[in-house]
């Protein structure tokens, strides 16, 4: 799969006529390109423009003669390039940055030009700005644009019996609290950006933010990706509220699929392979110490139902077995002891 959308450095003098040299001609001989002024004012001290191909991609150039560098990097003369088309063979060789890593001013003025550009072609998305813009990356990604709306449009994000406004509602709600900004690449990446619409990945990814909720909800301050000495990342780490932090409680996230997207011919052998596939990898290798959450929230109500009833155990403990609604209720059940406190959260049986 292609990354998210990134920004490339390009530490040089540039003018008018150099980019249009450089950067327009390429384009428009491969693709068919016109440069136009951009949308929003361009960033206090740079010069900028809006590349838009015949094809409907997008790129933004901005260029300065004393600015800042990226991080790590010392200032001076230099461009940002950012879309979702060919490179230009003229960057071919520039190093590639995250939206977090650039000057302030440059990603605001490209996010407010990405974010019109999205809400333009998916006027539907723009009732959810927080989910727009976290989902940026993503959403006017390269290869993944199309697949990325497409699973919340088509496929409400994952949630069955349910529309489409509903669950975006909630990620909205999730999202909103700002609790996931600083990780916004990474976190809106688990999405990927291929054209081929995996639902299966896309859905799992869901449940992470899923079980975000959960601990947002109880009170918790949440790190995702926290990397072991095994050589695996663990989903989250949850610290309690006013703690030092580092010290919290790891937290990994399986998500099942319903029978009938998978081998398993019932939902109690779902949610038994699945939490099994987790438990005889990362986690045993861990030997210990993480709460597993195994995220039903694919489950049609018959389905949950019948996990509900029976409980059945995942072979390992400390977990949590859950199922989420759009409307904010979560109804679930535990096995073994938690080092959670989540009853302000969850529902259990």
């Amino acid at each position: 799969m292609a990354r998210p959308l990134r920004f490339r450095y390009a530490p040089e003098g540039w003018s008018v006529g150099r980019v249009r040299s450089a950067i327009l001609e390429p384009l428009d001989s491969n693709l068919g390109a016109a440069m136009r002024e951009p949308w929003f004012q361009s960033p206090s001290g740079y010069d900028a423009r809006r590349f838009e191909m015949d094809n409907g991609d997008i790129a933004l150039f901005c260029w300065t003669d004393d600015g800042d560098g990226p991080a790590g990097t010392s200032g001076g003369p230099g461009g940002y390039w950012l879309g979702n088309t060919e490179t230009p063979s003229s960057l071919w060789r520039t190093d590639k940055y995250g939206l977090e890593e650039v000057p302030y001013p440059v990603r605001r003025w490209a996010e407010r030009e990405l974010l019109a550009q999205l809400h333009m072609e998916s006027p539907w998305l723009e009732a959810y700005p927080h989910l727009s813009w976290f989902f940026l990356p993503v959403f006017l990604s390269k290869d993944g644009r199309e697949t990325t709306r497409e699973f919340f449009h088509d496929h409400a994000a994952g949630f069955p019996d349910t529309s489409r406004e509903a669950a975006l509602d909630y990620y909205e709600s999730v999202l909103h609290t700002g609790a996931l900004d600083p990780y916004q690449e990474e976190m809106a990446g688990k999405l990927g950006t291929s054209d081929y619409m995996d639902l299966t990945r896309m859905t799992a990814a869901m449940g992470e933010f899923n079980v975000a909720k959960i601990l947002l909800d109880a009170g918790y301050e949440i790190t995702p990706e926290i990397e072991v000495t095994t050589g695996h990342s663990i989903d989250y780490r949850a610290d309690p509220p006013d703690s030092e932090g580092g010290q919290g409680v790891l937290v990994e996230v399986t998500r099942p699929l319903p029978p009938g997207r998978r081998a398993a011919d019932s939902p109690l052998s779902a949610v038994r392979e699945t939490a099994k596939t987790k438990t005889d990898g990362q986690l045993d290798a861990h030997a210990g110490g993480i709460v597993l959450f195994v995220d039903c929230s694919s489950f049609p109500d018959d389905g949950w139902r019948a996990v509900a009833d029976e409980q059945p155990d995942v072979r390992h403990r400390p977990a949590v077995v859950f199922r989420a609604r759009p409307d904010g209720s979560v109804e679930g059940y535990r096995k073994g002891r938690l080092p959670l406190s989540l009853d302000d959260a969850i529902d259990f049986l």
